[in-house]
């Protein structure tokens, strides 16, 4: 039996969340597996349809990891267990246990000056496990700096699911919305400074000129909205800038579907940085292709010159460069037919067996 100690599950949404469901989920079709999960409304309804046990862990914050740690614990004693796989090293901080021990990193997480006590507690966890599983090379080579032991570093990129048809009800609702708007960019992520919406938005002020109907689609939301929102309105761009936030699964899926580029040409922002990107992968399943930044993991996600196009993120006329370059001549066609080829190698049935081989089966 392995545990799965995860701070971000379903049927909260997000990255994190989908990575450690979609790992639970493969993992239990070849071992016995259990989840300690931290607490989340509605998640009852949720739990009842898996085919494994959650045990959810509730209460204030700062309370909840030392109660969970101890729950935890307390099963490892009682129970005959093979190995504890962890989300994030302070999902693993407190846990006493001489089991076999594998933790995901994922970049911003450990990304602290070598030397200061963050970094000293992070390196107190990931040089004591069997595996430290990295979501791309970025990453690893990030961990390495940091000073975790090389050895120990394994690089498995997080899984997707393979894309079910896409529903023609929200693929006809994108045409009546975008009518003859093209050529469509779209970024799908939270507005944050990081993912560098500004930039896709400045580049466009200049790709007008060339592409009068050219539209750049921005699906999400976060603490950057209203400073994108602004600079859309200073640079005279509200014809060429559509925002969509509570918007259905399908819908999203189907804005992807209708667009060109997925652009999301990341920056390191502060500590803040883009360990691997999955919606670049998410974006290949309906053959699209991806522009991402140079700085963080999009490289894993995507190939250059093959499935997309990595730039330099922090400069404008890189990106601008590289959204044109795709354009000129129906580039992301041929880019996209890479992508949509090449996905296969990230569905989870592919990915697992990465685990399986690390676990030992």
């Amino acid at each position: 039996m392995y545990l799965i100690v995860t701070r971000s599950f379903p049927p909260e949404l997000g990255g994190m969340q989908s990575l450690m469901w979609g790992l639970s989920r493969e993992l239990s079709k070849n071992f016995m597996i259990k989840v300690f999960a931290d607490y989340v409304e509605n998640h009852k309804d949720f739990d009842e349809q898996t085919s494994f046990s959650i045990e959810r862990v509730g209460g204030i914050k700062l309370l909840r990891k030392y109660r969970k740690a101890q729950l935890i614990n307390e099963f490892i004693k009682e129970n005959k267990i093979d190995g504890i796989i962890a989300d994030h090293w302070k999902s693993l901080e407190l846990i006493k246990s001489n089991k076999k021990k594998y933790c995901l990193i994922h970049s911003k997480e450990i990304n602290h000056p070598k030397g200061t006590n963050l970094n000293k507690r992070v390196l107190n966890v990931l040089n004591n496990v069997e595996k430290v599983i990295a979501n791309s090379q970025f990453t690893k080579n990030l961990a390495i700096e940091c000073g975790v032991n090389q050895d120990k570093i394994i690089v498995i990129n997080p899984g997707i699911d393979p894309t079910e048809e896409l529903n023609k009800k929200s693929l006809d609702k994108v045409e009546s919305l975008l009518k003859i708007k093209t050529p469509r960019l779209i970024t799908v992520s939270r507005f944050d400074k990081r993912k560098n919406h500004e930039k896709v938005v400045m580049a466009l002020r200049n790709l007008k000129q060339i592409y009068p109907d050219i539209v750049y689609i921005c699906v999400g939301y976060g603490d950057e909205e209203e400073n994108i929102k602004k600079l859309v309105k200073e640079l005279d761009l509200e014809e060429q800038v559509m925002f969509f936030s509570d918007i259905s699964n399908d819908l999203k899926n189907a804005l992807v579907a209708k667009s060109n580029i997925f652009a999301m040409p990341s920056i390191i922002h502060k500590k803040s940085v883009e360990g691997f990107g999955i919606a670049y992968v998410e974006a290949a399943q309906y053959g699209i292709p991806s522009i991402g930044g140079k700085d963080g993991g999009a490289a894993d996600a995507i190939e250059h010159e093959k499935t997309g196009l990595i730039c330099d993120g922090n400069n404008l006329d890189d990106i601008y460069s590289s959204i044109n370059s795709m354009l000129e001549n129906k580039k992301y066609l041929e880019y996209g037919k890479g992508a949509k080829d090449n996905v296969s190698k990230f569905y989870w049935s592919n990915i697992i067996e990465e685990y399986k081989k690390i676990l030992g089966n």
